[in-house]
């Protein structure tokens, strides 16, 4: 037992007195004449006796009664002796991702959550809270309770090692305070391990709330491609988690315009695939949207298809261009090849890709032409000449990097390597190959260069880029190598045209690096905007003499289709999605140990937290006693004889 005043105790010392006098109370007895002194001896002796007793019980009952308000005055109490004389600081982090759409036993996880928190939380206690994408620092449940009420979903996602340490910076460094942390989640699984970095001096509590199924239907991914009549497909990636799934609709909308619709069954914890044919000639503003009740956000998947615009393509030649007429054809590209001598150097202002093809002698004026070109943000791929004038080439490519050739080689050497993380083969491998039939060179240029797309047997490179100019280091004519027969050469130049002009994707995530091309040219002050019907902004862009480059990540914060625009002029529209991988419902499998405590729900842990902090105030029970000793004095007084 403690107490909150005990100088008050110092009284009593006070009850000495009434012992002091008790104990030298002198009475004095008149002596009467009696005939019979035998009975007056025993009349005198039970007369004694009974003043003794009663003296002292009433004595007693008084010094309780005066000792019990003594200590009622004192405050008394019963606590832990940890939360005795000090503060405490609780910071909360409420995850409000989308799984937390899921729902539990009494209605989706986050909004059960957060009426359990206000209906938990003491009106005047001041506490932090914070979201994955809100912060409300030392604040009483009046100040955010309908900032909480109106909380919306978000894929903005934080590990929960971050959401602890986040914790940690808004508690104090007050050694004299009792810190908690409570964490509320469902605890995905995102890591193989779940891990946060807790410490003695801070309580962590984790609020584990579980849904009442685990399956979820969800739109995986979208693309294009084209089946075997050459007719563009959507493709519709459906996943599932948990039980079988069947006869899932699947709808195709563009705009608000049903255009197909189908249905789909998806294998236990597996994916299917579906398909809707597309008009490619058509611009499309489209959107996939199925039927699942578990959570909403991935049942539905935005993508655009726009005009296509023609990649600009200018090839320099003092050999046959047959090979890039075959892979630059007119309906993806706007091809204007001719040799170095009948070269308009106008058209390299106008183009996104510049080929070298084995020019001899590389002219100063096409290097400072493409230097310029280059400098606006051009791409330049080039491939020297047998026989070339090596100073050349070396003049040629010291402008633009340091990775230059160094020296000729006659000798024979296989290409056998293939950088498959490198992003001119991003989605052109199945899986990594190790073993095809290898083409060969005969002569080629040494080099420093370390940015290797491919790579000859001794691991030299053949084809490198750096910053933006790919380099190959041999001739590919038919006399000194058989590349142009390899399946290798499609994907590799294609792809270099394809990347010179980073058109628009279909689609795109939130919260993903996205960057792509817009040919247009704009003006000085000339700034695209991003613009749907719920959010407007402004993505990060650089602009170029033919293209201007656009870079998301961020924002735009939900999904939709975007327009994006030139002030009021409509350019082209981009179609955003928000990331699947809350999709799958794993959850990690949490108990309480050392380092943390598992609760599941936030009534039971807020009960568990105000019992463990309770203080039992027992001031008014030592009124009541005195009051008691008072009552039994007076009926000691009264009644006993």
């Amino acid at each position: 037992m403690q107490f909150k005043h005990p100088e008050f105790l110092y009284a009593l010392f006070a009850l000495l007195i009434p012992i002091i006098v008790h104990l030298f109370q002198l009475r004095r007895f008149q002596k009467v004449p009696f005939t019979n002194v035998q009975f007056l001896k025993a009349v005198t002796i039970q007369t004694r006796k009974s003043s003794q007793i009663k003296k002292w019980l009433t004595l007693l009952a008084r010094l309780l009664a005066f000792a019990a308000l003594i200590i009622a005055f004192a405050q008394p109490f019963l606590a832990s002796e940890e939360i005795v004389g000090k503060k405490s600081e609780t910071v909360i982090y409420l995850d409000n991702s989308f799984s937390m759409q899921a729902k539990g036993s009494k209605g989706p996880l986050l909004q059960r959550a957060i009426q359990e928190l206000l209906s938990s939380l003491p009106e005047d206690e001041v506490v932090s809270i914070f979201t994955n994408t809100e912060t409300f620092k030392e604040v009483t449940k009046k100040d955010i309770r309908n900032d909480l009420l109106q909380l919306e979903y978000t894929s903005n996602q934080i590990a929960y090692s971050a959401a602890y340490l986040k914790g940690k910076q808004l508690l104090g460094n007050s050694p004299e305070t009792i810190k908690r942390i409570i964490m509320v989640s469902d605890f995905q699984q995102k890591e193989e391990v779940f891990d946060i970095p807790t410490d003695v001096e801070t309580k962590t509590n984790l609020i584990k709330l579980t849904p009442v199924t685990r399956q979820n239907i969800a739109i995986d991914s979208l693309s294009l491609s084209r089946d075997e009549n050459n007719e563009m497909v959507l493709n519709v990636l459906l996943s599932n988690t948990d039980a079988r799934a069947d006869n899932i609709s699947v709808a195709f909308y563009n705009g608000e315009k049903l255009v197909a619709k189908t249905t789909a069954s998806i294998p236990k914890n597996s994916k299917t695939s579906t398909e809707f044919r597309v008009d490619e000639n058509t611009k499309i503003n489209g959107r996939i949207v199925i039927e699942d009740p578990s959570l909403n956000f991935d049942n539905y998947r935005y993508f655009t298809i726009n005009t296509p615009e023609k990649i600009k393509v200018v090839a320099i030649n003092e050999t046959s261009d047959n090979f890039i007429k075959n892979i630059y054809t007119s309906d993806e590209f706007l091809l204007i090849s001719a040799k170095i001598d009948e070269l308009n150097y106008n058209d390299i202002g106008n183009a996104n890709l510049v080929l070298i093809n084995e020019i001899k002698q590389i002219p100063v004026s096409l290097i400072n032409a493409l230097k310029s070109f280059k400098d606006l943000g051009g791409t330049i791929c080039f491939i020297p000449a047998a026989d070339g004038n090596l100073a050349s080439y070396q003049r040629f490519i010291n402008s633009f990097s340091s990775e230059s050739l160094i020296a000729k080689s006659i000798q024979e050497k296989k290409i056998t390597g293939i950088n498959f993380s490198h992003p001119l083969y991003k989605g052109v491998f199945d899986k990594r190959i190790t073993n095809f039939q290898y083409p060969k060179v005969n002569s080629y240029y040494q080099t420093t260069a370390n940015n290797t797309i491919l790579s000859f047997e001794d691991s030299s490179p053949f084809l490198y880029v750096t910053k933006s100019m790919y380099v190959f280091t041999a001739p590919i004519n038919n006399e000194n190598s058989n590349f142009k027969n390899s399946p290798l050469i499609v994907p590799t130049l294609y792809n270099i045209g394809k990347q010179s002009l980073k058109l628009s994707d279909i689609s795109y995530n939130i919260g993903q690096v996205n960057t792509y091309d817009v040919p247009i040219s704009l003006g000085q002050d000339g700034i695209l905007s991003l613009e749907s019907n719920e959010e407007s902004s402004i993505p990060l862009q650089q602009s170029f003499a033919t293209k201007v480059r656009i870079t998301t990540d961020e924002v735009p914060s939900k999904a939709g289709i975007y327009a994006l625009k030139d002030k009021e002029k409509l350019i082209q529209h981009v179609g955003y999605n928000y990331n699947t991988l809350e999709s799958d419902l794993q959850y990690y499998n949490l108990s309480t140990n050392k380092e943390y405590e598992v609760s599941d729900s936030v009534t039971t842990l807020f009960e568990q937290i105000k019992e463990e902090t309770s203080i039992n105030e027992l001031w008014k029970w030592f009124i009541i006693f005195a009051l008691i000793f008072l009552l039994i004095e007076i009926l000691l007084l009264k009644y006993l004889k």
